[in-house]
This record gives structure tokens, sequence and C-alpha cells, in this order.
């Protein structure tokens, strides 16, 4: 059985690995192929190399199982083929992204991008801040990333309503948005990008919120219509948080940039010293579980 890996490092964090198995790292992109990739039944490929991958997987002709090292696997759906089982890398990122979010709140509601810039002037430009106590914060998005910021954004003593696609103990339904969004502080949106939460973010839900709140997205850009974003926060009716953005990357010179009231980060929310070796140790459990015969975790799409 052959397994390519996108990383020498994890061929260390993975652990043990049955008899029998065949590891070896194929990093993507223009790097030649360990060995013929018609053997490989279970591949890694790099984060975010979804663009070049079809050429590699038409090749891959005993491919059984894709496994991501990231969160969202909605741009591979359609990339890996049929009777391929793909999985994505769940929890792996989830304690980053939190704090992400975490910061993104308390730096908007502190000021701290217009001390930066003050101080990048050499200006000591005094100015009030806000504080998250007591303030009501809406997640759209009530999985393992939405959990844990709500547990975390809790602990700062401010009230928190979870929203998903249906109604269960504690959590509202996205049908009760229109009636939720205007009672909102800051909305965070953290949901998978699918059909159906495509365009989610649009200028109906952005005119549902209230004057002065604050917008964190850190699903996917296409959640949120970029347009109808823009002229809300240009307006200086609405602030915004920005990981994910559309287009992606945003290009330079696009007006968001210019906004002093929106937060832009280039898609880091999980991005921290530690996250491959965190997702190579669920690797190294998936591929004991595939060499097994045991079920797989994270199952975006079964190929059985």
């Amino acid at each position: 059985m052959k397994i390519w890996i996108a990383h020498e490092e994890g061929l260390a964090e993975m652990g043990a690995v049955p008899e029998g198995v065949t590891v070896e790292v194929f990093p993507g992109g223009e790097a030649e192929f360990p060995s013929d990739p018609s053997g490989v039944e279970f591949w890694v490929p790099p984060y975010m190399a979804e663009h070049g991958a079809t050429g590699t997987l038409a090749r891959m002709t005993s491919l059984k199982v894709v496994q991501l090292m990231s969160a969202g696997a909605e741009v591979w759906e359609p990339v890996v083929p049929e009777g391929v089982t793909l999985c994505d890398a769940k929890g792996v990122h989830t304690i980053a992204t939190a704090e992400w979010v975490l910061t993104a709140i308390l730096s908007h509601l502190r000021r701290f991008p217009h001390f930066a810039r003050a101080q990048a002037e050499g200006r000591w430009d005094r100015r009030e801040g806000e504080s998250l106590y007591g303030k009501k914060v809406l997640i759209v998005g009530a999985g393992d990333i939405g959990e844990t910021i709500a547990r975390r954004v809790e602990s700062f003593e401010a009230g928190i309503t979870r929203v998903a696609r249906t109604a269960r103990d504690g959590v509202h339904s996205v049908d009760e948005l229109p009636v939720l969004l205007p009672e909102a502080d800051i909305v965070v949106i953290v949901v998978p990008l699918t059909d159906a939460t495509t365009g989610l973010v649009d200028a109906k839900f952005l005119a549902a919120m209230k004057d002065g709140a604050m917008l964190v997205n850190v699903a996917r850009g296409k959640v949120a219509d970029t347009d109808a974003l823009l002229a809300e926060t240009s307006s200086g009716r609405l602030n915004a948080a920005l990981d994910v953005t559309d287009p992606e990357p945003l290009p330079e010179g696009h007006p968001l940039w210019a906004l002093e009231n929106v937060l832009i980060t280039p898609h880091v929310g999980g991005n921290v010293p530690g996250i491959t070796g965190r997702a190579y140790k669920l690797i190294g459990e998936q591929v004991r579980r595939f060499a097994a015969g045991e079920p797989l975790e994270n199952v975006v799409r079964d190929g059985y």
C-alpha cells in the first residue's frame, strides 16, 4: 500500500506506520513524482493545492482516499474523482481559528488598527475603545469552530446566540436571521461553503444588521457578497474583519483595502506554528484506520 504526503516532517509526526505501508513525500507543484503515481492509494495533497491537482489525480489510477490538511473541502469536491473518498482536517485548525476571531473582535473594539496607523506616523492619538463585556455576539455556524469561538467569547461575559442550518437545543435556525441580526453587535460567520451558504451574507443580510455592528468572516470569501459588503462598510454604517475575501487574494487597489473600519488578513486564521504537526497526527490515525480497513474520520464524501 502506497501513501503520498506533502511534507517531509510529516514522516515523523504521523507516528507508527503499519507493516506493508510505504509512505513517500510529494510536495506537489512542479516537483518530480517520488515513484509511479498509479500505485498511490492514499494521498495527502499540499494545503490549498487544488488548482494544480487535476493532472496528478488523473495519473493516480489506484487512488482510494484524498485526505486534506484544510478544514474546508468545497474546492476539492469537484476535483476529486467519483469513487474516491474525500476527508477534511476538521479539528486541526479549530483553536487557531477561534483565536483569530477573538483577536479580530478585540482589536476592533479597542481600536488597535487606528493606533497601529498612528504609531506608524509617529502620532499620539488617544481614542476611546469599547469593551466586549456585555456585547451581543451572533455566531452563524454552530460546528466545532463556532462552539470553540462561543466558549472563548463567553469568558468575556458577552451574550452568545448560535445559528445553524437547522434549529436544535440552544441553536437557532438560519431562517431566524432576519429577527436575530438587528440585535447583534458582532456577527461571526463560520459556515462551510455550500450551495446554501454561497452569498448568504448579501445586501439583505447586511441591511438587517444594526448601525455600527461588526461582521467577522472566517468562513470563505464567497459566503459574503463583496459589493454589498463594500457598500455597507464604505458608508461607515458597518465594520468588518475579513480573513477571507472574494476574490481571493483580494486584488491590489481594491477599495476594501483603504477602509479604516475593515481589517483584512490574508487567509491566515488557522496558520500558526505547529499546525502541520497537528495535521499529521490526524493523518497518521487516518492511515492506520485505512490500512486496517476501519471507517475513516472526517469523511466529506464517501467513495467506497
